[in-house]
């Protein structure tokens, strides 16, 4: 079993959509370990997304990130990073595989509905960003 983490963005939770989203996630094999409504602050979106400090975007998805709630969660299942990318769709829903998350319920490549770790290695990190160890369960 692997874990990853996943974040429902805020213009999912302003659409009301995590419900839909959760159960799709769900149908699809992955245990959710831990959940957590916050409202990010602008330290902790810099923080979680410094990886991209340096590209062009940075600043307007920061400003996205903390402009409502989102809802973080930890998943478990099989090969569970490379099978929620997949779930999820291409970046820009534009360019998403229909019936991925991305492709239903995104608006934009900024307003893209969900993040999910990119790597088992990131996954760790992004992981522990939000939860301790005995959180998850």
């Amino acid at each position: 079993m692997q874990r990853t983490l996943t974040i429902l963005k805020p213009d999912t939770v302003a659409a009301h959509r995590c419900g839909a989203i959760i159960d799709r996630l769900e149908r699809e094999g992955f245990a959710i370990l831990g959940v957590r409504r916050l409202h990010l602050e602008r330290a902790q979106a810099e923080a979680f997304y410094a990886v991209h400090r340096e590209r062009p975007f940075f600043a307007s998805l920061v400003k996205f990130m903390t402009e409502g709630p989102v809802w973080v969660m930890a998943l478990e299942r099989d090969e569970a990073v490379a099978h929620l990318r997949a779930v999820m769709g291409a970046t820009d829903p534009a360019k998403a595989a229909p019936g991925t998350i991305r492709a239903d319920f995104a608006t934009s490549i900024e307003r893209n509905a969900i993040h999910g770790s990119d790597s088992p290695e990131n996954a760790a990190i992004e992981l522990a960003f939000f939860f301790t160890g005995s959180e998850l369960v």
